[in-house]
């Protein structure tokens, strides 16, 4: 009997069932690869610098003379670049209204800016690290008081800081921006500080850190892009709010959107005040951004990659 007949039939080996790609998936992943491809960077490119237009706008408005602005369109300097002046700015610089505004607007906003960002630090690491009565339910009553809106307590507020002597004044402004920005901050905080490993925490306890060292040597450093985010936020909230200070600040103590408002109701057509006074409240603002913008997207990215 031969080799073959002993060895039984042959055996075939096991195909795994490739399944057939659904043209479905093939159109889907062409768009993927199309849409990572420079069509749309470009597409991006240029919705961007249509939306810097307004900008740009602006900015070359503040350097023309009322008269150029009332003739023609901010388009026309590029070709009569002569039109182009510094003479708005300084008549701004000339107007003590707007010059005491910019200074109202940065003693408002920087201490409400440091204020939220001092006392939501704390109490974020309060929540998330530290063991107190209540801490759960004092934590759903600050997540609660993120959808209580301005408007409510505008009329309140206003009675019980002219019970006390603030009202009309900076520090009035201060304490309601801080009041109604320390929600948030102790809510992107918390949640941002409890993603820190326990363990580190528990190795600094066992070298003899104490709550306040430990907040400051470890906490402070991790959380540095959620507190920079954090800052840029409130930052652009207060300074670029006019129903707060429309209410709570008096003429001596109003900053710049409310001073460029008076300025459009007094005066009408003083462009040569409003374009250049705009064009500064909107550009501090955006160097501020731009300063941090690094800590700024380290922060929003905060968490979305485990």
């Amino acid at each position: 009997m031969s080799a073959d007949a002993t060895a039984g039939p042959a055996v075939e080996p096991v195909r795994s069932a490739q399944p057939a790609e659904r043209p479905g998936r093939r159109l889907g992943a062409r768009l993927a690869e199309l849409a990572s491809g420079g069509l749309v960077r470009v597409v991006l490119l240029v919705v961007g610098l249509f939306w810097l237009l307004p900008t740009v706008g602006l900015l070359l408005s503040s350097l023309r003379t009322p008269t150029d602005i009332a003739a023609s369109g901010w388009w026309k300097v590029f070709t009569s670049p002569s039109q182009l002046t510094v003479t708005n700015y300084r008549t701004l610089l000339d107007n003590h209204a707007v010059t005491d505004s910019l200074v109202n607007t940065a003693l408002i906003t920087v201490p409400a800016t440091l204020l939220v960002v001092v006392i939501g630090a704390l109490a974020g690491y309060a929540f998330a690290w530290m063991d107190f009565p209540g801490r759960d339910w004092w934590f759903i009553a600050v997540v609660a008081m993120l959808v209580v809106p301005v408007q409510v307590a505008l009329i309140p507020v206003a009675k019980l800081f002219g019970d006390i002597g603030i009202f009309g004044d900076i520090s009035g402004v201060v304490l309601f921006h801080t009041a109604f920005g320390l929600p948030f901050a102790i809510f992107l905080l918390r949640n941002f500080f409890a993603e820190i490993p326990r363990e580190l925490l528990e190795a600094a306890r066992l070298d003899g850190a104490g709550e306040l060292r430990l907040f400051l040597r470890v906490v402070l450093p991790l959380g540095g892009p959620a507190i920079a985010s954090l800052g840029i936020f409130q930052f652009l909230w207060v300074w670029n709010d006019m129903l707060v200070a429309l209410i709570f600040a008096d003429s001596d103590s109003q900053p710049i959107t409310v001073a460029l408002q008076q300025q459009v109701r007094q005066f009408g057509n003083n462009i040569d005040i409003l374009a250049p006074g705009a064009f500064v409240s909107m550009v501090i603002p955006l160097a501020v951004f731009f300063a941090f913008q690094r800590q700024f997207v380290n922060g929003v990215m905060a968490g979305a990659v485990k």
